[in-house]
């Protein structure tokens, strides 16, 4: 069957607008992803939306709709722009699908039969739109700590995970596996948070309806959170098609915003520990977006719609500006000069002109046909050497999630191509007829760094990556390209018609 690779984005609330943050991670996976089948493995790709808990419920009632009808009408948001940002996901999932209601209550149960869940009585602070319950030590003004928005005081009876039961087991998972929370400074936070002792967790609700019912009192509803995060092994065909599931799980990578990092790595490996099921191999918590240097938020109407900035600058505009702009864990700054900058300097004046200027050399002194690879010297032997470099320098980025230093590593091998026309010079080769071998060894040279570059290009911008493709004579089947038997330099097909100019990436004045 091959090497296996599951990632997972968050499930987005489906009474959230789709916005940059929505995008950013979204993007990432589907980076990672397309990578990964690039290099051979057998890929399964998720992602979905979060339709249940109260929140979700008093929107519904607030426009006279029932909670699914609600969930409904917003999930085709996110289906849309993932289709637009071209999203490759395997599968779609959404919590109010009746594969999940079977999910979360299997794994309930198993918690419940192994004494892991007890009924008792729950009085604390509880945030709605966090969907956290508080103590009055927590609070911040009391305010929720994390969302600084009102709390309400709730008592009503509650079943109960036995969390603190499992603190010393999960402190002995984090030491035995130091990737498992990245970036590292993630990781100390959550040491340290489970360091200072775990309280049980409240697992069910009363005081609404819209979830998946307790599967032994039809009168409590399970908590959001044990609920949502259960969709990671939903999608992959828990309970029922055993096959799959063993084929995918666990999960190699969860990506994650910064401010849920917390449910997905202390209580949803402690559930699933409790249900006798592997935890997840990493957890990647990236950070958040300011715009022009302020916090987005509605109130300031600053929120980036991508489908906004994905009509006025291009689909792999954005996304390669995202991913290249701020090493991916830190917080990141959105800006239009900055990706004007972007767009103009690494994709017009880097990409786009050395893929002009070759064709245009070709047509010029070649008649726009490729030519043969003739003889190496020294000079194209440093090229090969730096893009067997960067083949490497790709992988062990890549495998850190180190989108911004992966797209150096590729600038790198454009860069080296540009450097290597302005030193062997073809349109001096072109004057002296006796140097037409060399000038036919240069040009096709800079076609096959063009073709391995663009391979390299295609998980981060598969549309304009394919469209290069084309343009190169290559066909339609980039997708189907495997590193690294298909970047050994000198596979560049002889004879192929090339146009005399292709604009992929239009500056921006």
């Amino acid at each position: 069957m091959g090497r296996k690779f599951y990632i997972t984005t968050p499930i987005y609330y489906v009474n959230d607008i789709p916005h940059i943050g929505h995008a950013y991670t979204t993007i990432a996976a589907d980076v990672m992803a397309r990578y990964r089948r690039l290099t051979g493995y057998d890929v399964f790709f998720l992602t979905g939306t979060d339709e249940h808990g109260q929140k979700v419920e008093k929107s519904a009632l607030s426009q006279g709709l029932k909670p699914k009808e609600l969930a409904d009408r917003v999930v085709v948001r996110f289906k849309e722009l993932w289709e637009k940002l071209n999203i490759s996901n395997s599968d779609f999932i959404r919590t109010s699908e009746p594969r999940h209601y079977t999910a979360v209550q299997d794994i309930f149960k198993k918690a419940l039969e192994n004494g892991d869940i007890y009924l008792g009585e729950y009085e604390d602070w509880y945030c709605t739109p966090c969907e956290s319950f508080w103590t009055e030590m927590q609070l911040v003004d009391g305010l929720c700590p994390d969302c600084r928005r009102p709390v309400e005081k709730l008592k009503e009876e509650s079943y109960f995970f036995r969390l603190s039961k499992y603190q010393d087991r999960l402190l002995r998972y984090y030491e035995e596996n130091p990737d498992f929370i990245m970036p590292e400074t993630r990781r100390n936070e959550i040491v340290s948070f489970v360091s200072e002792g775990l309280k049980d967790l409240s697992v069910s609700r009363t005081s609404f309806s819209w979830g998946i019912p307790v599967p032994v009192n039809q009168s409590h509803v399970i908590y959001v959170w044990f609920d949502a995060l259960t969709n990671y092994i939903t999608g992959v065909g828990y309970p029922d098609n055993r096959e799959m599931f063993e084929r995918y799980w666990p999960a190699d990578v969860h990506l994650i915003g910064k401010d849920i990092l917390r449910f997905h790595t202390v209580y949803w490996p402690a559930f699933l520990m409790s249900a006798g099921i592997e935890p997840p191999r990493r957890v990647f918590a990236h950070g958040w977006w300011t715009v022009e240097g302020q916090k987005m938020s509605k109130s300031l109407g600053n929120v980036v719609d991508p489908y906004e900035v994905t009509d006025k600058y291009g689909v792999d505009q954005f996304r390669y500006f995202l991913l290249r702009e701020v090493p991916f864990g830190l917080d990141g700054d959105f800006s239009h000069a900055a990706m004007v900058h972007r767009v103009n300097s690494d994709l017009a004046n880097d990409y786009g002109n050395l893929l002009n200027r070759t064709l245009n050399m070709v047509r010029r002194y070649l008649g726009g046909r490729s030519p043969s690879k003739g003889t190496f010297s020294d000079r194209e032997r440093r090229l090969i050497g730096d893009i067997k470099q960067a083949t490497a320098d790709l992988e062990e980025r890549m495998e850190r999630l180190e989108f911004h230093r992966a797209l150096e590593t590729i600038w790198g091998v454009i860069n080296a191509a540009n450097k290597y026309l302005d030193d062997t010079a073809p349109w001096t080769l072109a004057k002296d007829p006796s140097a037409k071998g060399r000038l036919e060894t240069v040009l096709y040279s800079v076609l096959e760094t063009l073709r391995i570059s663009t391979i390299f290009v295609y998980p981060f911008m598969p549309g304009s990556a394919e469209r290069i493709w084309e343009i190169l004579g290559l066909g339609k089947d980039l997708g189907e390209k495997r590193i690294p038997e298909d970047v050994e330099f000198g596979l560049y097909p002889e004879g192929v018609n090339l146009p005399e100019r292709a604009i992929v990436f239009p500056r921006i004045e």
